[in-house]
């Protein structure tokens, strides 16, 4: 029998990263994943990968973990809207996937899907969705998150650009779904309206893409995608309201009624931000979140249909999988 081709990945202990590496599991290819020494291994029970321990930002490393490798795959970001240095998730961002990318090219890989972020995007104002043609700049980024995947993805092309990188951009929307151990920010949304705890919100719009079809995109974008080109891997646009109405209907509750302005929340963020400084616990609503949340996060995906092929399923169905499973896993209470 052939050997398999391997695939070398980058985050595959998180959220999306793990979709992918079942996904590419399930495709035959052999997964060499770098997994770093703390993250939470639960989603990598069971399922055939080979671990590489170790952090993104290790050039000798990475190199060794490379050789061999026919794909890379990089999927690891630190996402969090909240951190006591918000510089810490700028570097890991940066200066990991500089790592990551220039590891890809002194192996010689044949193709590289760089996982980026909708951050990276500009939204319209007006509420109609934004597109791969409306990049952001860098300056005018909320928070330390979205600067860092703004940042990160223009490296990307650069390389692309200037030393030939084969790579292959990915801009996932909102995932949702199974599987979402941390939890994710959107996680925790499902988690505190399904428990009941979230009394009142502010009106904001999200796009909402089931995990396992983002996972589905990256296959797709390394089989279809152009080099040098980003990709949005994204669902369906719904209000923050639609989306906790959803979620208590699945949960057996009443919506929260009480539409809040964002003004109020400010004093409540600002608290919260310096709990979290005593506590080291990222707080549930954040100054960057609510200054994001002005707008609503609303994208097309037409491009990667029209290119790739990729098709995502309703909100709707995601968004239950993702309740019966922290409701199963025992986060709800």
């Amino acid at each position: 029998m052939a050997a398999k081709d391997i695939a070398f990945l980058t985050g595959a202990s998180g959220f999306v990263g793990s979709a992918v590496a079942r996904r590419l599991i399930d495709e035959g290819f052999s997964v060499r994943a770098l997994v770093r020494r703390t993250s939470n291994r639960a989603n990598l029970q069971d399922i055939g990968l080979e671990v590489v321990e170790g952090d993104i930002r290790d050039a000798s490393l990475l190199a060794s973990a490379v050789q061999g490798a026919r794909y890379v795959f990089h999927v690891a970001a630190d996402y969090r809207l909240w951190a006591p240095d918000p510089e810490e998730i700028v570097a890991t961002n940066t200066a990991g996937t500089r790592a990551v990318m220039e590891a890809a090219l002194k192996a010689g890989v044949e193709r590289v899907v760089y996982t980026s972020s909708v951050a990276t995007l500009r939204l319209t104002g007006n509420g109609s969705p934004s597109n791969e043609t409306m990049p952001l700049d860098a300056a005018n980024a909320i928070g330390a998150y979205k600067r860092s995947k703004v940042l990160a993805e223009r490296l990307v092309e650069r390389m692309v650009a200037d030393e030939g990188l084969q790579a292959v951009i990915v801009n996932p929307s909102t995932p949702i779904g199974p599987r979402d151990v941390r939890p994710t920010p959107t996680g925790r949304i499902v988690v505190e309206a399904a428990s009941g705890r979230m009394p009142a919100y502010v009106e904001t719009g999200l796009n909402l893409v089931h995990v396992d079809d983002v996972a589905d995109g990256h296959l797709a974008a390394l089989k279809h995608g152009r080099i040098g080109e980003r990709y949005i891997l994204g669902g369906q646009d719904m209000t923050l309201g639609e989306m906790l109405a959803e979620i208590a209907r699945l949960a057996g509750r009443r919506p929260p009624a009480i539409k809040l302005p964002r003004q109020m929340i400010y004093p409540i963020a600002y608290g919260a931000e310096a709990v979290a400084r005593f506590t080291g616990r990222e707080p549930f609503a954040t100054v960057d979140g609510l200054r994001m949340a002005k707008y609503k996060m609303f994208f097309s995906s037409a491009k990667a249909e029209r290119e790739l092929s990729y098709r995502a399923r309703p909100a709707t169905d995601a968004l239950a999988e993702a309740y019966r499973w922290f409701r199963d896993a025992g986060y709800l209470k």
